[in-house]
């Protein structure tokens, strides 16, 4: 947990975003049950932590920076004995004040009878409407019950804004702390790439793999994967988001590995792929080669003012170049961009924002244009080639491949800096890693 002052310094902040006419809500997301009476095991959703590092469920969190007093406010679990002997221990009211800096703390129970008092009287209520249907319900009613107190001087908020204008903004650029720990889960994610490099020989299955990689992240000390891990081996790879990761491991697959460890809160987001046989073949090197090269070029572009938009666009043209001369594609770049025949192998995007999720918060566009680059932003750069197994019209050789290659990017004043150079990707790194 990073220093309470470092939390405090996020809340004036966000305070002097706010001004003193708004109010903002967050609230916990609610425990899952997985199946039975067995819960999901419980994350502090990303919002809270950032304000306060309070890992407990069933949290509210209000900020009223205008306010005469009580300005940081705080609805939490109270203490009960008989339930910390299951459950674990409660910070509970007093803690939520002598450690987490509330100036005044609530038991949960009693978010709905305050919740009005508390957000009346202000232009702007900064919430994100649509996350927790039960927190939405509650703010509704609030809304309904001060229309009718208007007259005896207590009125709704003027406006809902998303927070994303606001505290979202300040998640966007990473303080130095923040970049310290995303560093710090990038090594560890690395580490666990090359453990599993070094184990994903043919023979092998996809869910060895994938326990690999998971326990790594735990043995070195972070709280476990902050996505499902994929594990493709084979045509399996072409699956973008394919986390069954049961499949036998092949004596000629290319295995795509996308693992990120979640440290402190924050998680890398790393996707290597390698021949688990330790030698690509000459099919699977073509493949690979553009990949990476797309990658490299994409970048060296990273740095302030550059846009994210830029960098999808050099890894399309790229990209769509070398499906044709891989044969994927026929005629000139130009129309296989402008007919988005491209997207049959390659369907997503190149970057997006990572830091406390692995698709971290922050807009992507400025006043209706993509959005400038800034010295504390991270990003992730991506770029495929995914070429089913069934394609149509594609040469025999390149089916069933799939090759992603996926870094963590920090914007700094002089440029980028790659978190994530640690892990191997040249291909003479990879098969001497893979060599069997």
């Amino acid at each position: 947990m990073f220093d309470p002052a470092l939390f405090a310094a996020r809340r004036d902040a966000l305070a002097r975003l706010l001004g003193p006419d708004a109010v903002l809500v967050v609230r916990s997301l609610p425990e899952r049950l997985r199946n039975g009476d067995a819960y999901h095991p419980f994350r502090q959703i990303s919002d809270v932590h950032y304000l306060t590092g309070f890992v407990e469920p069933d949290t509210t969190l209000v900020l009223r920076p205008g306010a005469e007093r009580d300005r940081f406010v705080m609805f939490v679990r109270p203490r009960d004995p008989e339930m910390e002997v299951w459950d674990g221990r409660r910070a509970g009211i007093e803690g939520a004040k002598a450690i987490y800096g509330a100036d005044a703390a609530y038991p949960a129970s009693e978010l709905p009878s305050k919740l009005f008092d508390l957000i009346a009287n202000h232009d702007e209520l900064h919430y994100e409407l649509g996350l927790d249907h039960e927190m939405d319900r509650l703010i509704g009613e609030a809304l309904v019950r001060l229309r009718k107190l208007e007259k005896r001087g207590k009125r709704p908020p003027r406006a809902i804004v998303e927070p994303r204008v606001s505290l979202h903004e300040l998640r966007l650029h990473k303080q130095p702390e923040e970049l310290a720990t995303l560093r710090r889960a990038s090594a560890i994610t690395a580490e666990a790439h090359v453990a599993a490099m070094r184990a994903g020989k043919p023979g092998a299955t996809e869910h060895e793999l994938a326990a690999l990689v998971d326990y790594t992240f735990r043995a070195r000390g972070g709280n476990g994967p902050g996505y499902a891990t994929i594990v493709g081996a084979g045509a399996n790879a072409t699956i973008l988001h394919y986390i069954e990761n049961s499949a036998p491991i092949g004596a000629h697959d290319l295995v795509l590995i996308d693992a990120g460890c979640e440290y402190e809160h924050y998680t890398a987001d790393i996707t290597r792929t390698w021949p688990a046989n330790g030698r690509f073949t000459s099919a699977q090197r073509r493949v690979y080669d553009l990949v990476l090269d797309a990658q490299l070029g994409a970048i060296a572009l990273a740095r302030p003012g550059a846009t994210l938009d830029q960098i999808h666009q050099h890894c399309v043209r790229r990209l769509t170049e070398g499906m044709i001369e891989l044969g994927l594609l026929a005629g000139t770049v130009d129309e296989r961009i402008e007919d988005n025949s491209y997207r049959k192998f390659y369907m997503h995007g190149t970057s997006h924002w990572l830091g406390m999720d692995v698709h971290d918060v922050g807009a992507y566009t400025v006043a209706k244009a993509a959005r400038p680059l800034a010295p504390g932003m991270v990003l992730t750069i991506e770029p495929g080639l995914y070429i089913a197994r069934d394609a149509e019209g594609v040469p025999d050789e390149l089916r069933g491949i799939g090759v992603r290659i996926e870094d963590d990017v920090a914007i700094t004043e002089a440029g980028h800096d790659v978190l994530t150079a640690d892990c191997p990707k040249s291909v003479r790194e990879l098969e001497e890693l893979t060599a069997r």
